[in-house]
């Protein structure tokens, strides 16, 4: 089917005008100046070879030919706008489903989600939790919160919210607790260390950076995921590696000590969404003044 049609500004700027009966009207409603909505009217009459308006004392009155575009595009304008409410509201109302390592959702997200939902109530969230190698882009999937490496992909919007910072951490209950904290992070190659497969680099990223050899560190006990690894640590049962902010409110509580700080890794706290998600824009907002108020 053809669709040989005028400009839809032209069309706009006619329809306003022939509704408010008034030109400068026309032009106050869609913020151009008079002579804007002038040039598209007399661009619309050369396109279709007929007059809209004509003179009547000091303003215009529509012509037959006029009347007939203005009835027609009254209603069109009018549909546009009902159907364009009714899309954006069955956005509004359609959950928004956010993507969220386990241990990041848990130790972090969840303790602030009762904030987030007060702040952001039209944002109907829905959480899916996954460990391992989490996809952006699986179906389903609004966005997707993780720590990653640039270089970002082009056809994902990556919101960059925080670097990742790692460090060793421990329980005060551990029996070695008060022997280690005073010594240097050399003094961590003899330990039995906690780990886990899901991050498996965490502690050989930790011994470069601070000047130790990765090939010296002791691995103890494993585990599948990064939340039991860290609630093993929580329990005393050794010295862990964890992300500061996934550690940040054991920390404060004094669950959990970092005698040797955190280090920088090359990875990003990051939102990925598809490009043009206004709700991933507000989410990230939100996440960047949350880590503020963290920080």
């Amino acid at each position: 089917m053809s669709r040989d049609l005028p400009p839809l500004n032209a069309l706009r700027a006619f329809e306003a005008a022939a509704r408010l009966q008034s030109v400068s009207k026309a032009g106050e409603e869609l913020h151009v100046t008079h002579g804007a909505i002038s040039r598209q009217i007399r661009a619309l009459e050369e396109q279709l070879g007929v007059s809209l308006f004509h003179k009547e004392g000091r303003g215009v009155k529509l012509t037959d030919a006029g009347q007939r575009l203005r009835d027609v595009a009254s209603e069109s304008f009018e549909r546009l706008s009902s159907v364009c409410a009714d899309l954006r509201r069955q956005q509004a109302e359609r959950p928004f489903v956010l993507g969220c390592p386990g241990s990041l959702l848990a130790r972090w997200f969840i303790p602030r989600l009762d904030r987030l939902q007060r702040e952001l109530p039209e944002l109907n969230l829905q959480l899916s939790a996954s460990e391992g190698e989490l996809d952006p882009r699986r179906p389903g999937i609004d966005a997707t919160l993780l720590f990653a490496e640039p270089p970002w992909p082009a056809d994902m919007q990556v919101h960059a919210l925080a670097p990742e910072r790692i460090g060793p951490v421990l329980s005060p209950r551990y029996a070695r607790h008060a022997e280690l904290a005073g010594q240097a992070p050399a003094a961590l190659l003899g330990e039995p260390l906690l780990h886990t497969a899901s991050r498996p680099q965490a502690w050989p990223q930790w011994a470069h950076a601070q000047g130790l050899a990765p090939a010296a560190l002791r691995q103890g006990q494993g585990f599948e995921h990064l939340y039991y690894l860290l609630e093993a640590a929580a329990a005393g049962l050794g010295v862990a590696i964890a992300p500061q902010l996934l550690v940040a409110d054991d920390l404060a509580a004094g669950r959990l000590v970092a005698p040797w700080g955190f280090t920088d890794t090359a990875a990003q706290l990051a939102l990925w969404s598809r490009p043009g998600d206004s709700r991933s824009e507000r989410l990230a907002d939100w996440l960047r003044r949350e880590l503020r108020r963290a920080g």
